[in-house]
């Protein structure tokens, strides 16, 4: 039979994705009753019922499922080559929390920058979190631990490792610290994690007073390099504070086990796109060496 015309396959593709005919037409601007116009006519052509139509949602049949992926994969292919003919850099939106875009990425990106000219990296930073369907965002970084919901793939970018950090200035005016319990005498650095009080909590022993409280990390390591107090952070956003001498790690805390920072995207049995998988390992990379 002759090949669907591209139009239906693509208004096919964006419902598959969603799994709703509204949201497959706010992605490709048109109408809803257009969306499910071509794909009903689509599935006359085919001959096949590719959506169970159900009154809280869609969702693919096993002819539906086999034919996304397949139709996913073609259509991807088409844009990578659209995109290479055209000369275009491959875009990735990349969400993360602000106080890992300000306190562990921003300061490298110049070196991907560098390893990468052919790709265009635009950072969203925020603590929601992401809808990759509406907010055209191709992959995050969050904190967390699995199980993830199965519509995601979730790769480990690195261990929390929470590490206690003051000023070098404050360890030689108040220290030395060497243990949790040398710090009971002393107030400390919160943020929205509530990181202290857990630990404390862990080892019987009541926390000391707050001297200060903020609602991202990054604020209370800036506090902690004023000479503020001590913040408990973790050590993947301390790296680059420590190493210019704006912090030292008083000790750090046992493996967190599963609990860390994932690189989260929606999950795809089709080929990820070549700029993502970059992406991907240049992040991991950097996590684990610099």
């Amino acid at each position: 039979m002759p090949v669907p015309p591209l139009n239906s396959l693509r208004m096919f593709d964006a419902s598959a994705r969603s799994l709703n005919f509204r949201k497959a037409a706010d992605e490709l601007n048109i109408t809803q009753g257009a969306v499910a116009q071509q794909v009903r006519k689509l599935e006359n052509d085919l001959g096949l019922k590719l959506f169970h139509r159900r009154a809280r949602g869609l969702s693919l049949t096993q002819a539906g499922k086999r034919y996304a992926a397949s139709v996913r994969q073609a259509l991807q292919i088409i844009e990578d080559a659209t995109s290479e003919i055209a000369g275009k850099n491959s875009v990735i939106t990349l969400s993360v929390p602000p106080s890992i875009a300000s306190k562990w990425l921003v300061p490298r990106l110049t070196s991907f920058s560098q390893s990468h000219p052919d790709i265009e990296l635009v950072t969203v930073a925020s603590e929601e979190l992401a809808n990759f369907t509406s907010d055209g965002v191709d992959l995050a970084i969050r904190q967390g631990k699995p199980p993830f919901p199965l519509h995601l793939t979730a790769t480990p970018l690195s261990p929390l490792n929470l590490c206690a950090v003051c000023s070098p200035d404050y360890l030689k005016a108040t220290g030395p610290f060497r243990e949790l319990s040398d710090l009971l005498g002393f107030p400390l650095i919160h943020d929205s994690h509530n990181h202290w009080n857990t630990l404390f909590h862990d080892a019987d022993l009541t926390p000391p007073g707050t001297v200060m409280r903020f609602n991202q990390t990054a604020l209370a390591m800036d506090a902690a390099a004023n000479g503020d107090g001590v913040a408990l952070v973790p050590a993947l956003l301390a790296k680059h504070d420590i190493a210019a001498g704006k912090l030292t790690c008083i000790f750090q805390t046992a493996d967190t086990g599963p609990y860390g920072y994932y690189l989260v995207h929606p999950a795809a049995p089709e080929k990820l796109p070549t700029a993502l998988i970059e992406m991907k390992h240049w992040l991991i990379k950097e996590a684990t060496t610099g």
